[in-house]
């Protein structure tokens, strides 16, 4: 079971040019398809006059959700080199948008691959690869009086509350990184009057 994976930090971008053809490209760290798809409005809307707004993303944590498009060049042209590059790097919950103004001249079948590769590569050559940790999130439903032995154990585990309710019967909702569920599970048990739901 993986329990962390690699992204970028923050959005990056690049530019370059090919026989006139102008070509910005950017890389954005995404959780969904719908930040993926307000990332492309955006930047449609920057450059509307571009010919092309080609693009690859990888969503989850092996990368299972997955798309990229030509957006009117040769089929396989700009899509796919643009997600083999995310493939290449090996991270994932990241966008790759690769915008193209035609410069008069023609690329050819190759010529657009290797383009579209080089837009991809070098956004991502400017972004910060980070490793983040794969998180489950937890319900746990415990009495107000045990309140400070549940606040000890997310010192100790380092947990990041998402969710509290404090009243005679509390809830709360923890995220903690999947490595330390057997280790976090084990120490529960010893505590019978937090309930884990």
């Amino acid at each position: 079971m993986l329990t962390e994976y690699q992204t970028i930090r923050s959005k990056s971008d690049s530019f370059f040019k090919e026989k006139g053809s102008k070509f910005y490209s950017f890389a954005f760290p995404v959780k969904s398809e719908e930040e993926v798809k307000d990332c492309i409005k955006s930047l449609k809307e920057e450059f509307k006059d571009a010919g092309h707004h080609c693009y690859g993303f990888k969503l989850g944590i092996n990368g299972e959700h997955y798309r990229y498009s030509d957006d009117g060049e040769p089929n396989n042209t700009a899509g796919k080199p643009i997600y083999g590059q995310l493939n290449s790097f090996e991270v994932t919950n990241v966008l790759v948008v690769v915008i193209r103004y035609f410069g008069g001249t023609k690329l050819g079948v190759g010529g657009l691959i290797q383009a579209y590769k080089e837009g991809a590569k070098l956004a991502l050559e400017n972004a910060s690869i980070i490793t983040e940790e794969v998180t489950e999130d937890v319900k746990i439903h415990f009495k107000y009086e045990e309140m400070n032995v549940m606040m000890s154990l997310v010192k100790i585990f380092d947990l990041k509350i998402i969710k509290q309710k404090f009243e005679l019967d509390c809830l709360i909702v923890l995220e903690f990184p999947i490595k330390k569920k057997e280790e976090l599970f084990l120490k529960l048990n010893d505590y019978p009057k937090l309930e884990i739901k």
